[in-house]
């Protein structure tokens, strides 16, 4: 498909760019490329498709604009608040590039529904908040085998991630067991306005990157940025063989909607005690001057381990933790060994919904140590004991 004098003129700094130029061009004109969420991450991502060029650019989404919206969706004008997210991001896309083509889905995605919406699509960029829907999509992505750029962002940081059918990791196989109730969203937790603006143009340049072929992708690598520190930070994540969706031996063959997961009973539930970050400092200093051991289960993923954890501290994946509570039964029968009682058990994670989940999992499978939850996790450690501790983006 050639391009026309006037696009020749629209497009003049691709059309420079030697990695770029015509055929780049082209290709991006030709593009098809899916932008699920019309928020903080899908308002810079779509702006900078448009007005790159891409010749067909979906959008997803079902809600209305909202006046708390503005402060981050530069998508939208004062002027939108209560109108139809797809409507008016496609009016504002359309007056940036009148020569693509917008494409409005006003549609809630579902297991049912997904794979007739990603279908004629070259590309697919996640811009939802979300964990469920993230999972639902990337497992999409996967069986139809089509690239995926997914971002999320949290109070101050942002992570980003491509993955490529057959050649890297997928969103599971990064976060295999992340849920909805231990990650806040945004109008619980907060978020910083201009956040979502760096996270969604990393988005779309990963989306051209993808569609004309340049450059080095974010395959396998998860990037993470903190505004506060104005720091990038980058993690490697293996392909996962034992990956629910993309491993070898997969068992979600078609998308499916979340379903509750807990098993947990409420009277197992009260078996869960709670410590503040103060409180677990005491109990950990008391422990060292008596001796009695304590043992701390940190049950982040590995990369966010392995860039600070308190001392002492051994590293379980909540993803791996129900396979291997053989193995801290015997920790801990190992450190009771010559003692009246038993050690205490602390869970461990970002910000305490990872590791109450690992309470409720050591109760079910029966672990006699009554586990801790530290409330709040590693970011009320940071804040309220050590304030020069480093904690990871997820």
């Amino acid at each position: 498909m050639t391009l026309t004098a006037t696009e020749k003129q629209r497009y003049a700094r691709h059309l420079s760019l030697p990695e770029i130029g015509a055929t780049g061009q082209s290709r991006l004109k030709n593009a098809k490329v899916l932008v699920i969420g019309a928020g903080g991450l899908g308002s810079p991502c779509t702006l900078y498709l448009a007005a790159a060029g891409v010749g067909r650019l979906g959008l997803v989404d079902h809600d209305v604009v909202d006046l708390s919206n503005l402060q981050r969706q530069v998508l939208f004008a004062n002027e939108d608040v209560s109108l139809s997210k797809t409507s008016a991001a496609t009016k504002r896309l359309s007056a940036l590039n009148p020569d693509i083509e917008v494409v409005a889905h006003e549609i809630k995605l579902t297991a049912e529904n997904i794979l007739d919406a990603l279908r004629d699509y070259d590309v697919v960029v996640d811009g939802t908040d979300r964990v469920a829907t993230r999972y639902l999509i990337n497992d999409a992505c996967v069986i139809l085998g089509k690239p995926l750029v997914s971002a999320a962002i949290h109070r101050f940081e942002g992570q980003a991630i491509t993955y490529v059918p057959g050649r890297s990791a997928c969103y599971r196989c990064s976060f295999p067991n992340a849920k909805d109730s231990h990650v806040p969203n945004c109008a619980d937790a907060g978020v910083l306005g201009v956040l979502p603006g760096v996270m969604g143009a990393i988005q779309a340049t990963e989306a051209i990157k993808l569609v004309t072929g340049i450059g080095e992708l974010l395959a396998g690598r998860l990037l993470t940025y903190d505004a506060l520190t104005m720091r990038f930070a980058e993690f490697t994540v293996a392909r996962r063989t034992d990956c629910a969706v993309c491993g070898e031996n997969p068992t979600i063959l078609t998308p499916e909607d979340a379903t509750p997961t807990s098993r947990t009973t409420a009277a197992q539930r009260s078996l869960i005690s709670h410590a503040t970050p103060r409180q677990l400092n005491l109990r950990l200093v008391a422990a060292r001057e008596s001796s009695t051991p304590i043992l701390l289960v940190d049950v982040r993923e590995s990369h966010e381990y392995g860039k600070g954890s308190l001392p002492e501290s051994i590293n379980v994946p909540i993803g791996e933790l129900q396979a291997r509570t053989a193995e801290l039964a015997n920790k801990l029968t190992e450190a009771a060994r010559g003692r009246t009682s038993r050690p205490d058990v602390v869970f461990i994670c970002r910000s305490g919904g990872r590791s109450l989940q690992a309470c409720e999992l050591a109760v079910s499978a029966g672990l006699t140590a009554v586990p801790i939850n530290l409330d709040g996790g590693l970011l009320a450690w940071s804040r309220d004991v050590d304030h020069e501790f480093v904690v990871a983006a997820v």
